[in-house]
């Protein structure tokens, strides 16, 4: 696997936030949310949980996208 790290960064009213998304050394998706002035927040998702968190921000991606078709 390579050696990479993901960095998202927010918008919006989220400007200074940012989000790493990377695979630990036991194979868990590590995900850590930093924002200026606070403490980093993460969370390990093993593979399963990984692939329903990844289905359910299609289907709110897609509810997104949806609403802004029936404009």
């Amino acid at each position: 696997m390579a050696n990479t790290k993901l960095t998202f960064l927010g918008s919006g009213h989220s400007e200074g936030h940012e989000m790493q998304c990377y695979l630990n050394i036991n194979n868990d998706i590590y995900i850590v949310i930093e924002e200026e002035n606070s403490s980093p927040v993460h969370i390990t998702l093993d593979k399963p949980t990984a692939i329903k968190f990844a289905k359910t921000l299609r289907t709110e991606i897609n509810k997104i996208q949806k609403e802004g078709s029936d404009e």
